[in-house]
Order: structure tokens, then sequence, then C-alpha cells
């Protein structure tokens, strides 16, 4: 994991969960800011009037959903486009976890946006706004795998907004309106949202996986194996059909 140690804010956790539970979440994120910047907003952006308001900042914060809304388990995953274990975890795990438990109706799957590294010239700020931009075109998932898989290529390149265009085009989005969506502050606030949510959990490392219910049991995983998700999906499955 990148800068990670399990731990954190418990309390959080299961104030987290409420509120999902609670006002839904779509399955792309939602622009909050609409006007257009002359440039591609790349760092962060000031989260005016949140401060230590928790649940305004937890409304705010707008992660990409796979499965159904009623699934009586929720898997919450915190990840970085530059973190090679998230792209582990993307690549190799999720597609385990998604067979077995989103298809099948069992979890939720909750995709919370962590840039651990927000400088302009590190890009994965602005790889989060690319997928979501992506989302708007309803590709956001095959984007999100587009930038795990090509990590040591677009990391290590200069014109992030240009190699970004290019995943967009090999994917078929409508290159007007994506290179609009880069070119602006689109989904800014919601990624700058989601990475003070993680700061505001405790969480200091990705990719940061919790799973709970909405009767508020939460647990943060020791790692993100598939066999580790597994056992505490199963626990929770198994608990509930006691009941």
């Amino acid at each position: 994991m990148s800068n990670g140690k399990t731990g954190g804010n418990l309390r959080g956790f299961y104030i987290l969960f409420a509120i999902v539970a609670v006002i839904g979440i779509g399955a792309v994120g939602y622009s909050v800011g609409s006007k257009a910047l002359s440039s591609a907003a790349m760092e962060p952006v000031d989260l005016a009037g949140v401060g230590d308001d928790m649940r305004l900042l937890m409304e705010m914060a707008v992660p990409v959903t796979k499965g159904e809304e009623s699934a009586p388990v929720t898997i919450l995953v915190f990840g970085d486009f530059y973190c090679n274990h998230c792209a582990a975890f993307s690549l190799r795990e999720r597609p385990r976890v998604e067979s077995e438990y989103v298809e099948t109706g069992k979890a939720r799957l909750v995709f919370y946006d962590f840039v651990l590294d927000p400088r302009p010239e590190a890009g994965t700020f602005l790889a989060a706004r690319a997928a979501r931009c992506a989302g708007d075109q309803g590709r956001y998932w095959e984007y999100h795998d587009r930038l795990y898989r090509s990590q040591l290529t677009w990391g290590q390149e200069s014109d992030k907004l240009g190699i970004f265009r290019e995943y967009g085009e090999a994917l078929g989005l409508n290159g007007d309106e994506f290179r609009g969506c880069l070119n602006s502050d689109r989904h800014a606030q919601e990624v700058s949202a989601n990475r003070e949510l993680a700061h505001a959990l405790g969480l200091d490392g990705t990719p940061a996986v919790l799973v709970g219910t909405e009767g508020g049991m939460n647990r943060r995983l020791r790692d993100y194996s598939f066999e580790t998700i597994q056992e505490a999906v199963e626990e929770i499955l198994g608990g509930a059909g006691t009941n």
C-alpha cells in the first residue's frame, strides 16, 4: 500500500456508512461547479464553507459506484491513480470482488478518489478528473482501468493533458466533449472533497478498503486482497443471515 497503515477514525467510518445509506450515491459523480476555466483544473480547489462540518464534507464528496444500492454490504475503496497497489487492486482483485459480490447483488462497490500528490506536475488530480469526464459519457470504469494499466506511461509524461486526451480518443469518447471537460473545473470540487474526506477519516495511504453495512457495522481491512475482502463480506452476510 502507498504510505498506508491500518487504523483511523472509526467514528468517522460509522458516520460515512450512515450517510451512504441515507442519501444514496449516483453511478457517476455530478459536477458541483459549472463555470468553465480558461485552462484545466490541475490541483485541489478550496472547499469554501466546509470547515469542520464532517456531514457537509461527506455530502460534497461524490464517489463512483457499482452495484445495487440495496445491496446488504458496502465496500468502500479510497484510491490514487498513481498508486501501484491501487492498480493491483483494480486490475487483479476488483474483478473477482465484482464477479463474486457486486454482480450477484451481495455488495455495492464505492470508489473515492484519494489524490496523494496534489501537485499539478504529478497529474494525479487531473487523472481523477479525466476519469470522471469519461464517466460523463458512460465510460468511467474503462478510463479508470486504462489509467491504472498505463501508470508508468502517463506518470512520466510531461504533457498530461495530451496523453489523457489520447486515452479518451482510444476509448471512442466524443472528443469535443471530453476536451471541454478536461479544460475546465468540472469535477474538481468532487475530487477535492473526496481527498479531504480521506484525510478527515484519518486515512493516510492507498488503497484503503472499508467494508460495512447500513446498520453501522464497519471495518477497515488490513489489506486489499480478494481473500481479505471475502472474509469480511462473508462475515457480514453470515451475521445477517442469522438475525
